[in-house]
This record gives structure tokens, C-alpha cells and sequence, in this order.
């Protein structure tokens, strides 16, 4: 039975892989059940397999496919390049015809009065600042990661009437950015000359406890969960709440098992990467890197 309750979004690739294995990735993405695409580089400006005149091709090619296009901004802003990149970025996306995912303020001040997706780090935590970006021009925003079950019925409570929702539900958690890149830094050099090691871990550099354990992912500038997040049995449940848009966060192993799952509603164990676990605490207002079983 195929699910029709919610569309499945695939969110930007947040790694830094190589551009034929990026294409490749597209390829099969243009494939699957997935209706929207979110595309484009939101960790690190340096990063430079993809220009954006070949994410817009790409978008062109995913769009012709038949999926929805959003291009989306860099999330952490810290350069006048960075600053130009993003207007420019919102420029020809606006030309073309495709929404675009503000995932900063200066994005979303340069987005108002167009229609845009209010990104997951832009802390919209109450239906005032719903509100507040639904007056900018915000068509649907992204849940805030930590945000439990019982925290979002109570937010969607007070959801603006035509505002969507939408929800990452499979995929590693992006938690923090910096200013500083750690997988430079875990290199022994500088973020400027960091020859661009990223390329080397295609699903993060793993960070242990003293233990051993795992505790966090380095990805550049940008820290995510060890876990990997998993919902996908909780799919009808999150939708029934009134989210509109299940999200996906690619990794190098199992996003399209994932979409699978959703879109067939059969939740066997998605594989992943060697060492990765599952984790989806915050759901159920726990430690977010917590595994609760379920039936």
C-alpha cells in the first residue's frame, strides 16, 4: 500500500562528496518515491565540487524529473564571499522559478515577500515567531531538531493557518555550527589551508568518549549527532499531528531504503554506515542520543 498522507523531502547533502558520486546520488534520488528535493552547499563555502550554476542544472534535471526544487542557503554566514554567494544563490533561484530554504536571518531578510522554507536552524520554537515568518513570507518551516512529540503537538496548536510542517524523521543531526572547522583542526591545520579533508569522510569524522563510546560526528564547521535518527515507524503518528512534509537526511548508506520505508509504510532496520547507531531521544523528551524501542 503506498502511503499518501505526507511527502517525503530528501534534505541538501550536508557531506562533502565527490561530484560524480553527488550525481550519481541525484540520479537515483530523480528514481525514488521522494517528492521534494532540497539542493545546495549549507555547511561550507570553501567546498567546491558543485558551483551554483550546477546545482541550478541539477535543479533543472530533478524538477523535469517531476520532484519539487528548493535551493537552500548556507547556514552559518561568517564572510562577505559567503554573504555575496547567498544573495546570489537566492537571485538565480527566484529567476528560475525555484523556492529557496532560508537556514539564516540574513537570508530570510533577503527573501521577504517571496515565498520561502523557513529552515531548521532558525529556532521556531512558539506561534509567535510562526507567525512572525508566515508576515516574511514563509510558505512551510523545518522543526527545530530537538523538539519533542509533545513540544510540537503544542506548537502545531497554534500554526497560522496555511503554514506547512515539515519534520526530519531519518538521517544524522545537525546539532552546531562554528566559526572554526574541527576536521581542519583534527588535521592540524588552518581552516583556510585545510586542503579540503572533508572529501576524505564522506559521512563525518567520528568523535569517542574517553571510553570509547560514541558521542558525536565532525563534518567542517559543522557538528552532528554519532546517532543516526530514526522515526521512520513513527511516520503516521508524526502525521497524524499535522506535519505535512517528512524529511530525510542523506548519509552515504541508506537514504534510499529510508524513502522506501516511508513511502511503503514497512520500517525494517534501514542499513548504515559501519559503527553508526540509531538514536531518537528528543522525540520522547529524552537525551536526544537515547534509543527507545517501540512496538
Amino acid at each position: 500500500m503506498e502511503m499518501n498522507t505526507s511527502l517525503i523531502s530528501v534534505a541538501p547533502v550536508s557531506y562533502y562528496w565527490q561530484r560524480e558520486d553527488l550525481l550519481r546520488f541525484y540520479a537515483d534520488i530523480a528514481e525514488s518515491a521522494a517528492q521534494v528535493v532540497y539542493l545546495g552547499e549549507v555547511v561550507c563555502g570553501r567546498r567546491h565540487q558543485m558551483r551554483l550554476d550546477d546545482w541550478l542544472a541539477l535543479a533543472h534535471t530533478l524538477r523535469d524529473a517531476g520532484k519539487t526544487v528548493v535551493l537552500s542557503t548556507q547556514t552559518l554566514i561568517d564572510s562577505e564571499s559567503d554573504r555575496r554567494a547567498m544573495h546570489k544563490l537566492v537571485e538565480k533561484a527566484l529567476a528560475a522559478q525555484f523556492q529557496v530554504e532560508a537556514n539564516d536571518l540574513g537570508a530570510v531578510r533577503v527573501l521577504q515577500g517571496q515565498s520561502f522554507i523557513a529552515g531548521p536552524h532558525l529556532n521556531a520554537y512558539h506561534g509567535g515567531t510562526l507567525s512572525w515568518l508566515v508576515a516574511l513570507g514563509a510558505s512551510r518551516f523545518v522543526v527545530p531538531l530537538e523538539m519533542s512529540g509533545s513540544e510540537l503537538q503544542r506548537l502545531l496548536a497554534e500554526i497560522p493557518a496555511g503554514l506547512q510542517c515539515e519534520l526530519q524523521v531519518w538521517g544524522r543531526l545537525a546539532l552546531a555550527f562554528s566559526a572554526r572547522c574541527f576536521t581542519a583542526r583534527h588535521f592540524r591545520l588552518q581552516k583556510d589551508h585545510c586542503e579540503f579533508r572533508c572529501i576524505e569522510h564522506p559521512d563525518g569524522l567520528p568523535l569517542q568518549t574517553r571510553e570509547q563510546g560514541e558521542f558525536l560526528t565532525l563534518n567542517g564547521i559543522q557538528t552532528q549527532s554519532a546517532h543516526c535518527l530514526d522515526l521512520l515507524a513513527q511516520a503516521r503518528d508524526v502525521y497524524a499531528l499535522g506535519v505535512h512534509v517528512l524529511r530525510v537526511n542523506p548519509m552515504s548508506q541508506g537514504t534510499l531504503a529510508a524513502i522506501a520505508a516511508l513511502s511503503t509504510e514497512r520500517h525494517p532496520d534501514v542499513p548504515l554506515p559501519v559503527g553508526v547507531g540509531r538514536c531518537n531521544g528528543y522525540w520522547f523528551d529524552r537525551p536526544g542520543m537515547d534509543w527507545v524501542e517501540t512496538a
